[in-house]
């Protein structure tokens, strides 16, 4: 069905109807970004790329501040099953100049557990090499993820871009600390829960992200199941009909919180993803909003490092001012030690908790 309506389209009309509006003090984005340099190009083109996120990434970073005095955040979640030494100590060194974070991102088709349980020891081990990836208390690697072609857990329905069911248990067990994939739509993988921080229990039928359990604070919430090895946290960017802005004058547009060349990051944007309500059940008044893009090509990269993000952060300045929220700029990391903080119960500015359990990553 087109945009993936018959998969999403209920239960975030069953959202909007049940929706608190309750007032937001605190605010959490995170760009996420499906970064592959080498998309369309070969090794040269790949570092060359690179080359052009070295020179206007730290522009951004110095364009604006948020409520601790940190600068626009931009977390890469690097394909590593096209590791190459040299492109990875390049971004290494965009990470340490700019105070980022680099996550880990896997394509695989026809795909077994043993090699996929491989491929992530691997690819954990690469990255350590650059000082890469955040660490648990016990100092062990951990990651956030994001599934290549969308296909988390053997969910296309076409039976593409994965093979591996009971996915959901083997990055936890590597040390996965959360899943980034959702949204997907228009992608046929969108999965019926939308709008959501929950956890999911693993399975070996496929899918284990459309059911779950809601991120929650207390005794009575989540705070436990963070620990079971079976479980893994999901966190999703906003999924919404958008009737301000209508395809041929008439049906309203989908905003899937992606950013590319026809999709820029506007304060317009910024407001719809705030009312998607995503956020600790419980902690109604922390908002969390996860973007995604590909950042890899050149046709992107106007609205990612270009005039376009200034723009979007002096505007989402202006918005927090006006509206009195405490605005975060976060890694993927730190959002989820965000969201943890919420669920044990704490309360007050929401940006004290950013190394709440997972701390930052040697090279930072």
């Amino acid at each position: 069905m087109i945009k993936a309506l018959d998969k999403w389209l209920l239960p975030y009309l069953k959202q909007c109807l049940t929706r608190q509006k309750t007032p937001v003090t605190d605010v959490m984005l995170a760009v996420c970004d499906h970064f592959e340099p080498f998309h369309d190009t070969d090794k040269d083109g790949a570092l060359r790329r690179l080359s052009i996120w070295h020179k206007q990434l730290p522009e951004i970073v110095a364009s604006a501040s948020d409520h601790h005095g940190h600068g626009p955040k931009h977390t890469f979640f690097y394909p590593v099953e096209q590791y190459d030494n040299e492109v990875i100590t390049s971004l290494a060194e965009l990470c340490h100049l700019t105070r980022n974070e680099t996550e880990i991102h896997l394509h695989h088709h026809n795909d077994t557990a043993d090699n996929f349980r491989k491929s992530l020891d691997e690819g954990v081990q690469a990255l350590r090499r650059h000082g890469l990836l955040g660490n648990n208390r016990d100092g062990q690697p951990v990651f956030g993820f994001i599934h290549g072609n969308w296909a988390l857990d053997d969910s296309d329905p076409q039976g593409v871009g994965c093979g591996v069911r009971g996915e959901l248990a083997i990055l936890k067990k590597a040390g996965c600390y959360a899943d980034f994939t959702m949204p997907s739509a228009p992608h046929r993988t969108q999965a019926p829960i939308v709008n959501q921080l929950y956890y999911s229990r693993s399975n070996l039928s496929g899918c284990s992200h459309h059911q779950g359990i809601r991120a929650a604070v207390g005794e009575l919430g989540t705070r436990g199941l963070r620990d079971q090895e079976d479980r893994l946290l999901l966190l999703q960017g906003a999924l919404s009909l958008d009737w301000s802005r209508r395809k041929w004058g008439i049906l309203p547009r989908v905003e899937n919180s992606d950013l590319n060349s026809n999709n820029a990051p506007t304060a317009h944007r910024m407001t719809r993803w705030m009312k998607s309500e995503i956020c600790v059940s419980g902690m109604e008044n922390w908002r969390f909003v996860k973007l995604h893009t590909h950042g890899g090509p050149e046709r992107n990269h106007p609205v990612l490092i270009g005039k376009a993000r200034q723009t979007f952060h002096n505007d989402l300045a202006a918005l927090a001012k006006q509206s009195g929220f405490r605005l975060h700029y976060v890694s993927a990391r730190e959002m989820v030690n965000i969201l943890h903080a919420a669920e044990d119960g704490h309360t007050g500015d929401a940006g004290e908790w950013r190394d709440y359990i997972y701390s930052p990553p040697d090279c930072l």
